[in-house]
């Protein structure tokens, strides 16, 4: 007796409508509103990566004394502000002649491009890869990551590694920030709030990482004989539980913090001091 829903024979067929698979008529059978979550992480994503894209080409605005934007910082090249006391570190010297940002963003943002979480969200919002939750994704076949340009994603864990030491950076760069316009230290203001909120929010994010959780607890065959491993592998578990929230948080923070900076910078806005 047919059911409706034998194997289709349809020529040509790719996807979910493949020979094997039941003959459901509907791409999908969700009554929700499925495509409110990829379409929003896609804007999220956009938008970041607009406004990004235009302070990182724009090579100016992002250094007012004490504070320098995480977009910025360290300064590679000798094009950079001179920032007393920063992380000046004329690496390239002068032969560099655009922004200096690009010469660190690779770095923050090759992490976030590899990141577990950040493929789930692109790879649905843009790649419909799939969209959603039993709603058939349209490509006709899926070979996973494991052919260029996609088996790059696997350099997540040494991406991790340079995530670490930009993060010691952007902690340093927040430390400087209790200083005030004449580098006299003492003093803090809004923008040293707006900096210690997202450096916290960017270490939590990096070692909320799951290759931090395999650094910390992987090739254990007992945690019995390795107690403080299996502790720290706990808590970086904990952390782990909330990457994505930690991940789109840590994304607006660092929006944010930049953003201050050109207020600053630009003369639009003058930093309120608390003491």
């Amino acid at each position: 007796m047919a059911t409706g829903t034998e194997p289709s024979s349809q020529a040509g067929a790719s996807g979910v409508h493949t020979a094997s698979r039941a003959a459901i008529p509907a791409r999908h059978l969700r009554t929700d509103r499925w495509w409110l979550a990829p379409a929003g992480t896609a804007a999220g994503l956009l938008a970041f990566i607009v406004y990004s894209t235009w302070r990182a080409f724009s090579n100016a605005d992002y250094y007012a004394a004490p504070y320098v934007s995480p977009f910025y910082s360290p300064c590679l090249a000798e094009n950079c502000h001179t920032m007393r006391g920063g992380p000046n570190w004329e690496i390239f010297g002068s032969w560099w002649g655009l922004s200096p940002s690009l010469l660190i963003l690779i770095f923050p943002l090759g992490f976030r491009l590899t990141c577990y979480y950040y493929r789930k969200a692109y790879y649905r919002g843009f790649w419909a890869s799939p969209p959603a939750c039993a709603v058939a994704e349209p490509h006709k076949k899926y070979t996973g990551e494991t052919r260029f340009p996609l088996i790059l994603q696997n350099i997540h864990r040494y991406f991790f590694y340079f995530a670490i030491l930009v993060a010691g950076v952007l902690t340093y760069d927040t430390a400087l920030t209790f200083r005030d316009e004449n580098y006299a230290w003492g003093h803090m203001g809004l923008g040293s709030l707006i900096f210690l909120v997202n450096i916290a929010l960017i270490w939590a994010y990096t070692l909320s990482c799951h290759s931090c959780r395999h650094i910390v607890g992987g090739r254990l065959r007992h945690f019995s004989k390795h107690p403080v491993r299996y502790r720290m592998w706990g808590w970086v578990g904990r952390l782990n539980e909330r990457h994505m929230l930690l991940a789109w948080s840590s994304l607006i923070s660092v929006a944010v913090a930049d953003f201050y900076v050109f207020l600053l910078a630009s003369g639009a806005f003058a930093d309120p001091r608390f003491f």
